[in-house]
């Protein structure tokens, strides 16, 4: 049986410089859902970090483009503050991406889901439940944020508000055969003109088995060791 840490959705909360960086959403991330359809995404899931978006790549590919933009920014001569928007788009670039790394550093996953609800608890994080039965609320408001999650076609989609607007949106789906999900995490932030998003795979497991334990993070890449579970 996994054992895991449960902690407040807003966990990220516990870094107030992130989300001051940050700032207020610029628009509304998730459009209106489409008709519920559940699919079966019940049981132990751990990371495979070969078939997952790479953290340190996503980054260094959403700088380029930011620099990109500063550079042609440079080159309009009408504009009085050259340079002041790409910096502060690539501080907030760099706090979507540690925000990113904190939400999505776990690698196994347990999944208990029944015909109305399902709750995915996460090693080392905070766990995402939804209840989708016919009487379930439209959102839950926390006082200090607020959360809504719905089915979207064979999509499980969770959105989380955060005080000054930050959005944080998962989107979970298993593939045709059932042997692997896919949850694909992104943040968005005001002043970024895209979300900052990582694409997590997982397989199926057999608890107690052998494997890999990874991290994997924007300073110190991925490091990888064995150990049992």
């Amino acid at each position: 049986m996994l054992r895991l840490l449960k902690i407040s959705v807003f966990r990220p909360l516990m870094i107030p410089s992130l989300a001051l960086l940050l700032g207020a959403c610029a628009s509304e991330p998730v459009q209106q859902q489409v008709k519920s359809d559940p699919v079966d995404m019940s049981g132990n899931w751990e990371l495979d970090y070969a078939r997952s978006d790479n953290l340190q790549a996503q980054f260094s590919s959403m700088m380029r483009g930011l620099r990109a933009q500063a550079a042609r920014n440079a080159n309009d001569r009408s504009r009085n503050t050259v340079g002041t928007a790409p910096t502060s788009s690539q501080e907030r670039l760099l706090g979507m991406a540690q925000m990113a790394e904190m939400i999505t550093e776990s690698q196994l996953l347990e999944i208990e889901q029944s015909r109305i609800a399902i709750r995915v608890e996460r090693e080392g994080n905070f766990s995402l439940s939804c209840d989708y039965g016919p009487d379930a609320p439209v959102q839950v408001d926390y006082g200090l944020g607020s959360e809504r999650c719905f089915w979207d076609g064979q999509q499980l989609v969770f959105q989380i508000r955060l005080p000054d607007g930050l959005d944080i949106v998962h989107r979970l789906s298993a593939s045709a055969a059932g042997d692997t999900l896919g949850i694909v995490t992104s943040v968005y932030s005001r002043g970024v003109s895209e979300p900052f998003s990582l694409r997590r795979v997982y397989r199926r497991y057999t608890p107690g088995s052998s494997g890999y334990r990874c991290t994997e993070t924007l300073t110190r890449g991925r490091v990888c060791t064995t150990e049992s579970r």
